[in-house]
């Protein structure tokens, strides 16, 4: 795999094509990679004890190497 982490990648294919961030995390036995801003999925994060509050966050899930080219 050519894109590590910290290399700046703009999307080429995909719902996000054209975006452009930074590789947080590379997953070779995957091909896939994990880009700042791209790729966003909401997730309930339920309170464990009470008196904590519940909230939704917003992560960067993988897409597929295939799918960015390094941006100079």
């Amino acid at each position: 795999m050519k894109i590590k982490k910290g290399d700046n990648v703009i999307v080429i294919a995909g719902a996000n094509k054209g975006k452009k961030g930074k590789v947080l995390k590379a997953i070779p036995s995957l091909n896939k990679v994990v880009v700042e801003g791209v790729n966003m999925r909401k997730k309930a994060h339920k309170a464990k004890k009470q008196g904590d509050i519940s909230q939704i966050l917003e992560i960067a899930t993988p897409i597929h190497v295939s799918n960015v080219a390094k941006n100079d």
